[in-house]
């Protein structure tokens, strides 16, 4: 499919920021103390949802072949990355109807029933109508091949019984995709994908449950639905009986590499909160911002962010470039970015010190929110241990293609060139298990090289593709395990983790240098050097190398937002 000519995913991003309006602003529908009423009383961003519908976010979620604004996996992940930067409950919540879709649109059409469901949904979801996802129940959790909600053939469809739980918008939603249990006996064959359309359901076949209160989020809809003899049709069915498994696994490629918006818009509206405190804040006769021990430490936290930044460039431009990757890259940026992610809000609350606890203080008082919400996005969609141990199932094939033919700089390109368009979803591309390998890892060496002749940061970028040399030996040598992973495993994953975050940064820089102009991150590699910096550092190779965190610091642009996938607008600045 030919690719369209879309604009960059960050000039899309600033697009819908701008008709948002300013946060600050209390004439705007989607400001801060909206969304800071709607948490103290735990409470339903109505307002804030029927804005975003207005301004047409839901046609975000919807493929171009359908009728929707959905082409390139960027664009989605930079949309959602500014409403989560103003507010992670509203940005869970709003999101959840693209998860509900993913097991559709996960599908390669075969005939035109399958077409006709798509088109039903994607009408469904550009008319404002919510769509939610019940996988998990009471007694199972996250244990898929545990559900005993089930489906049961009957004369005109099936009839679904039980209850799913800890279900995001189960109440508010339209429609519930379903996996429920179609074969008594379960196994892997034993699950299929239903859409129950809630307005069409007699109202005595179904029950929503109260919505539960946590700890963050606290305004979302938490809540489940039991299901008593719901008449689902047979055309409601997402692909044939007992592919059920298979079509939610497809669908996490997309929703996990979509989680990654929720982490980086977390950050930046963290780290703008320090940055104004830095600035603002006089101890003995100086600004905080003068202070060297502090200057290091946000230096280094940018670092991190721009690490996130890079890696989730380049793996949602890979959801339609490289899809066979994804088995690979998904796992991997779920559980490396919100982790991150995690560690960097931790390193700003030490920054704000008493600010990061106090809920009243204008501005400042933001923060604890944040923290509270984002600990919920390494939780859903997999938790971090699950991600990481889909990684551990492919340690075999992953070090198998470390010892073939590497990839050239060539192939990378349309991974990490940020201005060039990337084609639609092909989902026929979608595999359970990659049998290339890793690309971003798989191209390093060349891109070490180019690094070099580029005049880059090549010392650490070397020492990087050493280090990852080192852990594809580590998987070699690893013996899988059935059940009982090791937890050496585990960290082994972690560290692979790290390896493709820092090759996704060597790969970002080394296709966009060009366009960056006289922006000082960029110059002589610096943002890149940082990153990888922090990177071999967390691999135990190489020093904390923290006068590099100085020089980010300084770096930091006063007049707009850092970030390393900006470049059309540092070049308008």
């Amino acid at each position: 499919m030919a690719a369209p000519a879309l604009p960059l995913a960050a000039t899309a991003a600033r697009h819908f920021e701008e008709l948002l309006g300013d946060p600050a602003d209390a004439g705007v529908v989607f400001n801060h103390a909206r969304v800071a009423a709607a948490d103290e009383t735990e409470t339903f961003p109505v307002e804030i949802w029927a804005e975003l519908d207005r301004l047409g976010l839901p046609a975000h979620y919807v493929p171009a072949a359908y009728g929707g604004e959905l082409r390139g996996f960027d664009t989605l992940v930079q949309v959602l990355r500014a409403v989560a930067r103003r507010d992670l409950t509203t940005a869970v919540g709003h999101a959840k109807t693209f998860l509900g879709c993913a097991s559709v649109w996960a599908r390669a059409p075969r005939g035109e029933a399958d077409t006709a469901q798509a088109l039903r949904l994607a009408g469904t979801v550009l008319a404002g109508t919510p769509v939610c996802w019940a996988l998990t129940e009471p007694d199972h959790g996250s244990d898929l091949m545990g559900g005993e909600v089930t489906a049961v053939r009957h004369a005109a469809g099936y009839r679904l019984n039980g209850t799913k739980w800890l279900i995001n918008n189960a109440t508010r939603a339209g429609v519930v995709c379903v996996l429920a249990r179609t074969d008594p006996d379960g196994g892997p064959r034993g699950f299929t994908v239903l859409l129950a359309d809630k307005r069409d359901l007699p109202v005595d076949t179904y029950r929503c449950l109260p919505r539960e209160s946590t700890h963050g989020i606290r305004g979302a809809d938490i809540s489940g639905i039991s299901f008593l003899d719901a008449p689902v049709p047979a055309t409601e069915l997402v692909g044939a009986p007992g592919s059920g498994l298979e079509t939610v696994l497809r669908a996490l490629q997309l929703t996990r590499t979509a989680c990654t918006a929720l982490s980086l818009g977390a950050a930046d509206h963290a780290l703008a909160l320090v940055r104004q405190y830095l600035a603002e804040r006089r101890l003995y006769g100086r600004r905080l911002a003068d202070v060297p021990v502090l200057r290091r430490a946000v230096g280094r936290l940018h670092a991190m962010h721009f690490l996130a930044e890079a890696v989730t460039a380049v793996a949602t431009r890979a959801v339609t470039v490289e899809t066979e990757q994804m088995s690979v890259l998904a796992p991997v940026v779920k559980a490396f970015v919100p982790t991150l992610t995690d560690q960097l809000l931790q390193g700003c609350g030490e920054q704000l010190g008493a600010r990061a606890f106090l809920t009243g203080i204008p501005g400042y008082g933001r923060f604890q929110k944040i923290e509270r919400d984002h600990r919920i996005v390494g939780i859903f969609d997999g938790s971090t241990p699950v991600n990481r141990n889909a990684v551990i199932n492919q340690f075999p094939q992953l070090a198998r293609a470390w010892s073939g033919a590497p990839a050239d700089v060539s192939r990378l390109r349309p991974l990490a060139r940020l201005d060039l368009p990337v084609p639609e979803l092909d989902p026929g591309r979608l595999t359970l298990a990659g049998r290339g390998g890793c690309l971003p890892l798989l191209g390093l060496a060349a891109a070490v090289a180019a690094v070099d002749a580029a005049g880059g940061p090549v010392t650490p970028a070397r020492a990087l593709l050493d280090a990852t040399g080192r852990i594809h030996a580590e998987l070699a040598a690893h013996r899988p395990a059935a059940h009982d992973v090791e937890p050496a495993a585990y960290d082994l994953a972690r560290r692979f983790e790290l390896c493709v975050a820092g090759a996704a940064a060597v790969h970002l820089w080394l296709h966009n240098h060009d366009r960056a102009g006289a922006d000082p991150l960029w110059e002589d590699g610096l943002w890149l050097e940082a990153a990888l910096t922090f990177v071999l550092h967390q691999l135990g190779a190489g020093p904390a190398g923290a006068t590099v965190y100085d020089r980010v610091f300084a770096a930091l642009p006063g007049d707009r937002r850092p970030s390393v996938l900006d470049l059309d607008l540092a070049e308008e600045a």
